[in-house]
């Protein structure tokens, strides 16, 4: 069973800076594609950011764009979402997802993803 455990989520100021993790165990597929998604209370989760295997492919959202960064360690399935610059509507709990796909293209719907973790809450203050 694949378990996906996210952490780095915190309460900040805007204008600062959060890197979340996200790290899968169990199960082993060599192609895969990992994402991070954004949920607030009533409202769907929303693609943030997402990455192939290999990192060769990534998408941002454009409502993040040129602020986040999605990376992932090279010999581990371990994804990072660097937050810079962040603003008060990027609160929100953030959910690391995980699909065993060979993607061309990041899916950036939530029902495209197989595996979830817990979330981690980002609260970012005025």
């Amino acid at each position: 069973q694949v378990q996906l455990v996210e952490s780095g989520g915190g309460l900040v100021q805007a204008g600062d800076s959060l890197r979340l993790s996200c790290a899968a165990s169990g199960g082993y597929v060599s192609t895969y594609t990992m994402g991070w998604f954004r949920q607030t209370p009533g409202k769907e989760r929303e693609f943030v950011a997402g990455i192939t295997w290999n990192g060769g492919r990534t998408d941002i959202a454009d409502a993040v764009k040129g602020r986040f960064t999605i990376s992932k360690d090279t010999t581990k399935t371990i994804v990072y979402l660097q937050m810079d610059s962040l603003k008060p509507e990027d609160t929100a709990a953030y959910y690391c997802a995980l699909r065993w796909r060979l993607d061309v293209t990041i899916p950036i719907m939530a029902n495209e993803y197989t595996y979830w973790g817990q979330g981690t809450q980002v609260t970012v203050s005025s």
